[in-house]
């Protein structure tokens, strides 16, 4: 058997030399290409055989390429230094057996997938027994000069500190002759080499290995790309078949035991041919090839099923090398490249991605390929196919030869683009208004806590400005909702553009803004100027005019300020903010206003008011006045209904106070309605009584009861439940009523004016009717204000405005009631200018049903 082995081996080495000469010189045509090769001895990756042409593992390889292509190879033999000298000056067309490295790939061009994998080992006598490459320290290391492994030791030397001589030689087997000779320690060779000379120079291998490495062709920096080119396709076809030629020659060059002298005789290679030929007719090689192909079949079956499971997962599953490039890619993968696996195995994630894309790929990769590290990070990528951008949760992590070294990574990225596209949505929903995309109420409220905390904390104040929008509800019901929502945009954008990044605009509802200001001077009157200052800059931008519905809209604002100190948390803040904008409001509107606290007394009058209100209305605290108003004849005519509280514990209630917050709470509605249904009920009371049939009663109307789309409604029933004749009710309303929607309140009156009720224009002369406006109401009585009675006398343009009024009337054909009649010279002056209904202190004060006279109480009437 070790004669067997022994024959075989000489026959596949020096045999293999033989056979690629004579195939080279057979095949090669005239006219093929000519590349010069360089060849370093380095058995068994590269050497020269017996005819001097390349051979070992790199050298069949270019040897069988040559033939496909129609190269003639023409070798130079030169030592691993000379080699690289030639191959920088251009003397040389293609280097074998050359180890990829960033510093090379700076003057030297290479192909994409590798030809050889290779790492180091350490060989040297059995005195020297090294473990770690810690042990190195004071040794004599023999290193192939300018090699990869020569570069890493000194790098290690430096790195971890350690100090060591490296001798510098020409060969492997320098290398070697020098530890067996005792002029070095130990020998640095790849294992290839190592493992199948150690013997001959009675080296042995430590078991420590490091420095593994891809190793390629080389060229000259861009130049002979084509070939580059074609030698990467011969070899991504060759390994992605086991039973290719590549496979079996570096099985072939694999074997221990190699004789690699590539001089042996030709007498002994015909010897050892035949010797061979008689052995391949036996069975037993037929059994190894049977084996074999068994062993094979099973392995592609894993393979195959083992693919089936990485595609079928919904994940992006990836392995690199230590150069970037994908050596393996499932579907997923190649769906999202838009490319089949083989056209992705090789190249790197520049070509795949956008360059920022790739970088950052490149960054987060290096944490794993050299750090070590396992990586599990989100990135952000724009593929380049669709130009589309993506997020990605990838895990990475490194794979590890036996001895711990790093030779790979693998990546598992699962795409969550949609996942984040949901969470923004939801945040966006949550925290900003969908309208103007500035922060919501509850993103606000956060913040201004935050604000508030970090204020109690250091030494810095703070402020919020409420900002209401004055008369929005004019613009909404003139021109719309749409270009309400424009105006609200266009706001918003002002409104920010006058503020510092740290300040936060909100919307906080409706036409309400507020913005808040943080770490502004500790001393609050400094911080109060400088608030001030930017409500007076935010009042004029606000002012000038808006492009809306391609017209020019002007508005202002009311703002209320309350500064941190204001309030003792973010509710009283707010409210104190809320009350300052109101008081803003009540002053005129288009102005600013700070808190004061006699605001917060006001409001807490308002607030028991309102208590009361209520209480008032459930206990039916409520009682109905009534003042008289008669004919300049001396017959009453009727009266006015006056409402009037006495609350237990505030007294009597004025109705300039209760009734402007009955109308801001909507308790005007059902408190209307109680009004309503009681001087109905009194008018049918009168009714019954000759003297009174006739009497007719007035009752106010609030802007709330007539823009009730149940008013109407309301009055006929409460007609039909007491009885009243609805020509005896007389409902009041006022100029400024007429302003909003004035097509609906005519279409109210018509409604029940055909029932027969009637109506008096109440203060007349003080608002802004439009005269076409007033000839399609259907009026019967206009009621002069009493403020032009009061100066009737003493103002001549008053009266020149009551004989204007007159005029109009008896045009119209409307009866005409001055109001506010308390003397005697006003009642002359108006019976001389024709006024004919009177109604005032003069002639009788508001008192109780009962208390009410058929005459009026000025003496002589």
């Amino acid at each position: 058997m070790r004669c067997t082995a022994l024959l075989m081996a000489l026959l596949m080495s020096a045999g293999n030399g033989f056979f690629y000469a004579f195939a080279a010189d057979k095949l090669v045509q005239p006219g093929g290409r000519t590349l010069v090769v360089g060849v370093y001895q380095n058995p068994p990756k590269i050497m020269v055989n017996a005819d001097g042409m390349p051979t070992g593992i790199f050298g069949d390889l270019l040897q069988h390429i040559a033939d496909q292509q129609n190269w003639q190879l023409k070798p130079v033999a030169c030592d691993w230094a000379y080699c690289l000298e030639l191959l920088a000056s251009g003397d040389i067309d293609i280097l074998p057996d050359v180890a990829y490295s960033p510093e090379r790939a700076q003057g030297m061009s290479f192909h994409q997938t590798p030809a050889l994998y290779s790492w180091s080992r350490l060989y040297s006598l059995p005195e020297h027994n090294i473990t770690d490459l810690s042990k190195l320290a004071g040794l004599r290391v023999a290193v192939l000069l300018n090699s990869s492994q020569h570069n890493f030791l000194q790098h290690y030397g430096q790195h971890e500190q350690i100090s060591f001589q490296l001798k510098g030689v020409s060969s492997l087997r320098a290398a070697f002759n020098l530890v067996a000779a005792g002029d070095a320690d130990v020998a640095v060779a790849n294992h290839l080499f190592g493992d199948n000379r150690a013997a001959e120079f009675q080296l042995q291998a430590n078991p420590v290995r490091f420095d593994p490495v891809e190793l390629f062709y080389a060229t000259t920096k861009d130049r002979n790309q084509q070939v580059l080119a074609d030698i990467d396709q011969y070899l991504q076809q060759w390994q992605a078949d086991p039973q290719s030629y590549y496979f079996e020659t570096v099985s072939r060059w694999s074997q221990p035991g190699f004789n690699l002298h590539p001089a042996a005789p030709m007498l002994l290679i015909w010897a050892v041919l035949s010797t061979v030929l008689l052995l391949l007719s036996g069975g037993g090689v037929l059994w190894y090839r049977r084996h074999v192909n068994q062993r094979l079949r099973n392995l592609q079956l894993s393979e195959d099923r083992l693919t089936t499971i990485l595609n079928s997962v919904d994940a992006h599953i990836y392995i690199k090398d230590k150069r970037f490039r994908y050596q393996y890619v499932n579907h997923k993968i190649a769906e999202l490249f838009g490319k089949p696996a083989e056209q992705i195995i090789g190249h790197t994630d520049s070509l795949f991605f956008d360059a920022n894309s790739a970088e950052q790929l490149q960054v987060n990769d290096q944490r794993v390929l050299v750090d070590g590290e396992r990586v599990v990070i989100e990135e952000t990528n724009t593929t380049v196919s669709d130009n589309e951008e993506r997020v990605f949760l990838s895990v990475k992590l490194p794979l590890r030869h036996s001895n711990g070294e790093i030779y790979a990574l693998c990546g598992i990225s699962t795409d969550v683009t949609e996942h984040k596209e949901t969470q923004r949505a939801i945040h966006q929903l949550a925290f900003y208004d969908a309208l103007t995309s500035l922060p919501n109420r509850r993103l606000l409220l956060e913040r201004l806590e935050q604000a508030f905390n970090m204020a109690a904390r250091l030494p810095c104040q703070g402020a919020i400005l409420f900002i209401d929008l004055d008369h929005f509800k004019d613009l909404n019901d003139t021109l719309g909702h749409a270009v309400g929502d424009e105006l609200l945009c266009q706001v918003a954008s002002r409104l920010n553009e006058q503020l510092r990044k740290s300040d936060t605009l909100a919307r906080f509802g409706g036409d309400e803004f507020v913005v808040l200001l943080s770490q502004l001077q500790p001393r609050a009157d400094l911080a109060g100027q400088r608030v001030e200052l930017l409500a007076m800059k935010l009042m004029e931008i606000l002012s000038q005019p808006f492009q809306l519905a391609e017209r020019n809209y002007t508005i202002s604002a009311s703002i209320g300020i309350a500064m941190f100190s204001d309030a003792g948390n973010v509710d009283e803040l707010l409210q104190r903010a809320d009350l300052a904008m109101y008081d803003a409001k009540n002053r005129g509107r288009n102005r600013y206003c700070f808190y004061d606290s006699k605001l917060q007394a006001k409001v807490l009058a308002r607030s028991a008011l309102q208590s009361g209100l209520r209480q008032a209305l459930s206990l039916q605290q409520f009682s109905l006045y009534f003042q008289p108003q008669y004919h300049s004849d001396g017959q009453m005519l009727g009266a006015e209904v006056l409402l009037r509280w006495f609350d237990p514990e505030l007294g009597p209630v004025s109705p300039v106070e209760f009734i402007p917050l009955a109308e801001d709470s909507g308790l005007i509605l059902p408190i209307g309605a109680w009004v309503l249904q009681q001087s109905c009920q009194q008018l049918a009371d009168w009714q019954r009584d000759p003297v009174k049939t006739h009497w007719h009663l007035a009752v106010n109307l609030s802007v709330r009861q007539l823009h009730d789309p149940d008013f109407v409604k309301l009055v006929r029933d409460t007609l039909q439940q007491t009885g009243a004749r609805p020509e005896n009710l007389v409902l009041e309303l006022t100029e400024t009523q007429l302003l909003e929607d004035i097509e609906a309140v005519i279409a109210k009156m018509q409604q029940l004016g055909e029932l027969g009720v009637r109506f008096s224009l109440d203060d007349f002369g003080t608002g802004y009717s439009s005269l076409s406006y007033l000839k399609r109401l259907p009026l019967n009585q206009l009621k002069i204000d009493g403020s032009f009675v009061r100066d009737l006398l003493d103002d001549p343009s008053d009266e020149a405005i009551i004989r204007t009024i007159l005029a109009l009337g008896n045009s119209l054909e409307l009866a005409v009631i001055a109001e506010g009649v308390e003397t005697e010279a006003q009642y002359q002056a108006l019976c001389k200018l024709g006024c004919q209904q009177f109604q005032g202190y003069l002639l009788g004060r508001p008192a109780p049903v009962e208390q009410l006279t058929v005459t009026p109480q000025r003496p002589g009437l």
